[in-house]
């Protein structure tokens, strides 16, 4: 249900890729007014299509984005981070004889890249600028995402209840110390991609068992879903979940010794540890 508060709430969004047309489109659901939205992209030939699509206004750059915004979410590649943060954060406009205040001082800036922490973030804001580093993942393109927020030391509970609120309409929004930001973006920003993984080996090998790829397609995704769905709605414990399908010496317990075999377990903590090691290369790397 949209939030009658956000109907006031100023919000630019700097970068309309799929992340940014994720929040974009959750943000309208949360409640803010399409009138109150605007987005910049390097896309010219997307930007009739986003105002065509969701109603908002696509700025010319990103220092006239963010202008009066109480909400900035940057949803550029992280390479592109600095360079734009730079960008709004300057008084005037090169070659333009008006200028702007291009970032309010108390407008929260919030970062979906990954890789790069709010010591970062901040070295290229002006002093004392609220900022929060997020880390949403793709389902957010289905409303059914998982954001976890880390704010800054001048953050406030107002200032983190609005990122909280907007995001919201993307999926879940949790918060967490910014120490534990590389782990999650190993779980929850890669796990996408993981699942996905499995789904499709599963799907191959429905296939080689011989069930038509449609058939092992719609067993695979469903049973997936349903399963998450179940430890939602019960809270049992995964562990507690699986024991409840494996009979002693049946096929579910044949199937999950193999797995056990083939170390399949301690490549999944393996894979999450190579993600966070990757992770903390490229804060290094910036």
């Amino acid at each position: 249900m949209p939030n009658s508060q956000l109907s006031d709430v100023k919000l630019a969004i700097l970068g309309a890729g799929n992340m940014g047309q994720a929040i974009l489109a959750g943000a309208l659901s949360a409640g803010v007014a399409a009138n109150n939205i605007t987005v910049t992209t390097a896309d010219e030939s997307a930007k009739a299509k986003l105002i065509e699509k969701y109603g908002i206004e696509v700025a010319e750059n990103n220092a006239v984005a963010v202008e009066y915004a109480d909400l900035v979410i940057l949803a550029v590649k992280p390479y592109q981070v600095s360079e734009v943060l730079k960008e709004i954060s300057n008084e005037s406009v090169p070659g333009s004889l008006r200028r702007y205040v291009r970032l309010e001082p108390d407008a929260v800036v919030v970062s979906v890249a990954v890789g790069l922490d709010l010591a970062a973030l901040a070295k290229d804001l002006p002093a004392g600028q609220p900022v929060v580093r997020a880390m949403p993942n793709t389902p957010a393109m289905v409303s059914r995402g998982i954001t976890a927020l880390s704010p800054g030391a001048g953050v406030t509970s107002p200032q983190l209840e609005l990122a909280k609120s907007v995001l919201a309409g993307s999926g879940s929004v949790i918060v967490v110390p910014e120490k534990y930001q590389p782990a999650v973006g190993a779980i929850s920003g890669s796990g996408p991609a993981y699942v996905a993984y499995f789904i499709d080996a599963l799907i191959e090998a429905g296939v080689h068992q011989g069930l038509p790829r449609d058939i092992a397609t719609a067993l695979a995704v469903e049973t997936f879903e349903g399963s998450a769905a179940m430890l939602r709605v019960t809270g049992d414990h995964p562990a507690v979940a699986r024991e409840k399908v494996t009979s002693p010496g049946g096929t579910t317990a044949a199937a999950l010794g193999e797995l056990d075999n083939s170390g399949v377990r301690a490549a999944i903590n393996r894979a999450v540890a190579a993600a966070i090691r990757r992770t903390k290369e490229i804060q290094a790397e910036g």
